[in-house]
């Protein structure tokens, strides 16, 4: 039932926002000059919290600050790449929403798991 309402609540926000600011999203960041920097930047990423996941997983009350510290960078690194290659598009205004809301669901997910 709680990832029905999220995936519902995600819908909404997507149709609301890309109708009030008139976004298409048809084009991508792998279509333009950004290619390379965005797959390397992606693969970093993923490098590195891949090293540094036994470390959190050892550690079970960091594991929740590891999640949320990747998705403000995954998350991040999206929205600054889809800001900087899409300047026509205001794509990443979508894309930081989308953080906010994961981040939020991610601080709170204890307590939606532990009340259901």
């Amino acid at each position: 039932m709680f990832f029905i309402i999220i995936i519902i609540l995600s819908l909404f926000i997507n149709k609301f926002l890309t109708k009030w600011l008139g976004v298409e999203r048809k084009e991508k960041i792998s279509e333009t000059a950004g290619k390379n920097i965005d797959r390397w930047g992606r693969g970093i990423i993923l490098l590195i919290f891949l090293c540094t996941l036994p470390y959190a997983i050892e550690n079970s009350n960091v594991i929740k600050w590891y999640w949320i510290c990747f998705l403000i960078v995954s998350i991040g690194f999206q929205s600054y790449m889809e800001w900087k290659y899409l300047k026509t598009s205001k794509q990443y205004v979508i894309t930081l929403t989308y953080l906010l809301l994961a981040l939020v669901i991610m601080y709170f997910v204890d307590y939606f798991i532990y009340r259901i």
